[in-house]
């Protein structure tokens, strides 16, 4: 008697997903009009609380201006947007090219605590600082 088993398939790991997530968010934001944009509800939980904004505020506005080509409108939404954007399409290509070739994707952790990442993290923990102190 031979017993036939499906294939083992792999659960998707952290980076696949986070890659997803930002692919889709960024594929969404060419639904949305740059003309209307700012006319949309609060949709952030924190701001909506205190009425600051968090670190992310102004991260969907940005990559909607970015999407439609209004380049200087999404710097200003948040200067770390586009940068953001092109931080998600590199891990979404490192990913798909990791699947396809049948690898492992790369380590969210390892790539979080690249010398490079920290300054950024850290660059925008002093940016959304600066904003929320303005904000008071």
């Amino acid at each position: 008697m031979s017993s036939t088993h499906a294939p083992a398939t792999r659960r998707p790991t952290t980076t696949e997903v986070v890659a997803a997530v930002g692919v889709v968010a960024l594929g969404a934001s060419v639904l949305f009009s740059p003309d209307h944009i700012e006319d949309g509800p609060v949709i952030c939980p924190f701001r909506r609380l205190t009425g600051l904004p968090c670190p992310g505020c102004g991260l969907t506005r940005s990559w909607v201006y970015l999407t439609h080509g209004w380049w200087r409108d999404s710097f200003l939404a948040h200067p770390f947007g586009p940068l953001l954007a092109l931080v998600v399409l590199a891990l979404g290509v490192a990913v798909v090219r990791a699947r396809l070739r049948g690898g492992v994707p790369p380590s969210l952790d390892r790539l979080v605590r690249n010398p490079l990442a920290v300054v950024v993290l850290v660059a925008w923990l002093g940016f959304a600082l600066v904003r929320a102190i303005l904000a008071l």
